[in-house]
C-alpha cells in the first residue's frame, strides 16, 4: 500500500477536501489527479504518487485536511488493467461526445473543455437536481468543480433536469450575492484576527518624488517598475531597526522569521482576495521584487498560483491606494503576522518644506502610509522606527 498524504504547507492555512476525482476501486497512473484540495485562497490537485488502485478513501468531502494527513491509500500489487477505469457519467444529463486523451482522467470535448465529472460533482449535480452542461466550469480545461455546483445551487441560476425555465431563487433577492468559500473563510479569518490580536495603527506620510524619478528613469532604460516594488524594497530593508516587526506570537516566545517574506495583497474583483508572497525579499534586487510581483500578480488573477506561493508570509503590503483610498485603518492583521503595511492613494498636495532654510509651500506626490501592528508583538516605538526608516527609503530613494 502507498499512502497519499496532505502536500506539506505552512502552519495556519487551513485545508479542506473539495472533491475527490477518483473512487475506490479505480485505476489511476503515477500523477493522475486523485483529490482537491481546497483553502481560502487556492484550490490544489494532489495527485497520485504511484500506478495502481485506489483501495481507501481515509479524509470525505469536506473533512478538514491538516499537512501530513492520511487522504488515501493506493495499492500497487494488482494488475491495474483490471481495475475500473472512471468512465464518464450516464444518465439524464451525459456529457456530450469526448476526445480521449488516453491518459488520466483527461476527457476534452472538441473545444478543449473537459466534461468529465467527479463523484463529488456527480452526486451533487443529482442530489440538486442540476444539468451540469449548464454551468460554466471554473477547474482544470474548464471542469466543473464542486465548488461551481454550490455556487450554482446557491444562486439558482442554472436549469434543472427535465426543465425548460431558469430556477428562481426561494431565500434569495436577484441583488443578494451567496457566499462562496472564500468569502466565508476570509470572514472567518478576519473575526478570528481581531478577536485575537489587539489592533494598533500608526500613521506617516511619504513623498514619493524620488521613487516617481528612478522609475521614470528605470522605464525610460526599457525596465518597467510598479510602485509596488519599490515599497516591498523598502519594507524588507527597514526591517533592520525593527526585527519584531518581521516576527509572530508565540504562546512561550516571540518568533523573528531569518527571511524576509512579505505577502502582497491582490485584489481579483468580486472573487475575493489572494496575497501572493515575495519569499526572501530581503535577498533580492529591486529588479528581481518586480519581475516577481508581476509574474505572482499575473497568475493569481489566472488562478494559477500554486498553495506554496500564498502560504508562508511573514509580513503584508495591502496597496489599497491602488482602489482610490486615501486612508485605511486599521487593516486587518494577517493570522501568524505582526504587522501589515498600507500604502494610501498617490496624490499630488500642497505640503510645507524647508528650502534652503526658508519656509516654502511646494506640491509633491504624497501618500498616507500605516502600520497596524500586533500590540502584543510589537510596541509604540518599534512601530514608529520602522515607519521612520520605510519613509526616509522611499523619500530618499538615489537617482537611477
Amino acid at each position: 500500500m502507498i499512502e497519499v498524504r496532505v502536500p506539506d504547507e505552512q502552519e495556519g492555512t487551513k485545508a479542506v477536501v473539495r472533491a475527490w476525482l477518483r473512487q475506490v476501486g479505480d485505476a489511476v497512473a503515477e500523477n493522475d489527479p486523485l483529490v482537491e484540495l481546497e483553502t481560502d485562497k487556492v484550490t490544489q490537485e494532489v495527485p497520485s504518487p504511484a500506478t495502481g488502485v485506489l483501495a481507501e478513501i481515509v479524509l470525505d468531502t469536506d473533512a478538514e485536511a491538516v499537512p501530513g494527513a492520511l487522504l488515501a491509500r493506493i495499492e500497487t500489487d494488482v494488475n491495474a488493467s483490471t481495475a475500473v477505469r472512471p468512465e464518464p457519467v450516464e444518465g439524464p444529463f451525459s456529457p456530450s461526445p469526448m476526445q480521449d486523451r488516453g491518459q488520466g482522467f483527461d476527457k476534452l470535448s472538441p473545444n478543449g473543455v473537459e466534461t468529465r465529472l467527479s463523484p463529488s460533482v456527480r452526486r451533487a449535480c443529482l442530489q440538486n437536481g442540476i444539468d451540469p452542461t449548464r454551468i460554466n466550469g471554473t477547474g482544470r480545461n474548464g471542469r466543473v468543480t464542486r465548488e461551481d455546483v454550490d455556487r450554482a445551487v446557491a444562486s439558482a441560476t442554472v436549469v434543472s433536469v427535465g426543465e425548460s425555465a431558469t430556477a428562481q431563487p426561494r431565500q434569495f433577492s436577484p441583488h443578494d450575492i451567496p457566499h462562496d468559500r472564500m468569502r466565508l473563510t476570509i470572514a472567518e479569518n478576519m473575526a478570528r484576527a481581531v478577536a485575537e490580536q489587539p489592533h494598533v495603527t500608526a500613521v506617516f506620510e511619504a513623498d514619493f518624488s524620488a521613487v516617481a524619478a528612478h522609475k521614470a528613469a528605470m522605464a525610460a532604460r526599457g525596465v518597467k517598475l510598479s510602485y509596488t516594488a519599490y515599497i516591498v524594497k523598502a519594507a524588507a530593508e527597514a526591517m533592520a531597526v525593527a526585527p519584531a516587526i518581521n516576527g509572530r506570537w508565540e504562546k512561550d516566545r516571540i518568533a523573528i522569521s531569518p527571511t524576509i517574506d512579505i505577502g502582497v495583497g491582490t485584489a481579483l474583483g468580486e472573487k475575493g482576495l489572494l496575497v501572493p508572497v515575495v519569499k526572501d525579499a530581503g535577498q533580492l534586487s529591486l529588479e528581481q521584487i518586480g519581475a516577481r510581483l508581476d509574474d505572482l500578480t499575473r497568475r493569481a488573477r489566472d488562478g494559477k498560483l500554486e498553495r506554496s506561493e500564498v502560504s508562508g508570509g511573514t509580513f503584508t503590503i495591502s496597496n489599497h491606494g491602488v482602489s482610490g483610498s486615501l486612508l485605511a485603518a486599521p487593516i486587518i492583521l494577517h493570522q501568524g503576522q505582526a504587522a501589515i503595511l498600507g500604502i494610501g492613494k498617490l496624490q499630488k498636495r500642497v505640503v510645507a518644506r524647508d528650502v534652503e532654510g526658508e519656509d516654502a509651500i511646494v506640491i509633491l506626490p504624497m501618500a498616507y502610509v500605516t502600520l497596524t501592528i500586533d500590540h502584543r508583538v510589537v510596541d509604540g516605538h518599534q512601530t514608529n522606527a520602522w515607519l521612520t526608516r520605510f519613509v526616509k527609503i522611499i523619500e530618499g530613494w538615489p537617482a537611477a
